[in-house]
């Protein structure tokens, strides 16, 4: 396994989602500010949130439109076979909730303060494991965290200003947390 950290605001992500487990693929696109969803569903209340970037129930070939990455969750295997190999055809990256053999990748476990992201990734082997370290982090990183990154940027924006190396502003910012205290 290689972690990335996909960019969601820049591309197009496709959902083929039923249910709670579905609903929660599209909250996890919501949180991380993705720009352009192409979202397939028979449910109601996905439906209903999805509004205009409902595309229809399940995708036919070239339906997915620019989606680079897909998600498919809530989807019985024999139909969620039939539409891995759909985007698989298409070239596409591929994710199906809890089949781990159908996926080219995997999403890891998250806390999310702001802009920050702190991602636990057992290569599909314990959601369970990824789950109660996502825990122990967010009792130790908490909402804060978000404000404490904002101020580190905006420092970092003016260290670079002054024309420090980013040697010398990774030394800045290390010693920066150091004097705040924010890891002990």
């Amino acid at each position: 396994m290689f972690p990335l950290m996909l960019d969601t605001k820049k591309m197009t992500i496709g959902l083929v989602i039923e249910g709670d487990i579905g609903l929660g693929r599209l909250e996890l696109m919501e949180a991380a500010q993705a720009q352009s969803l192409v979202i397939f569903s028979q449910d109601p209340e996905i439906s209903k949130r999805a509004g205009k970037r409902l595309a229809g129930v399940r995708p036919g070939p070239g339906d997915l439109g620019d989606a680079v990455a897909v998600f498919i969750a809530g989807i019985d295997r024999p139909e969620a076979d039939d539409l891995g190999a759909l985007v698989r055809s298409e070239k596409r990256l591929l994710n199906v909730e809890d089949q781990r053999d159908l996926c080219d990748f995997h999403v890891p476990s998250m806390v999310r303060r702001g802009d920050l992201t702190l991602a636990i990734a057992t290569g599909g082997k314990s959601p369970g494991m990824a789950r109660r370290l996502r825990q122990y982090l967010e009792s130790h990183f908490g909402p804060e965290w978000a404000g404490y990154l904002d101020d580190v940027a905006q420092r970092r924006i003016t260290w670079r200003s002054q024309g420090l190396s980013l040697k010398q502003v990774s030394a800045r910012v290390e010693a920066y947390i150091e004097e705040k205290g924010w890891l002990k």
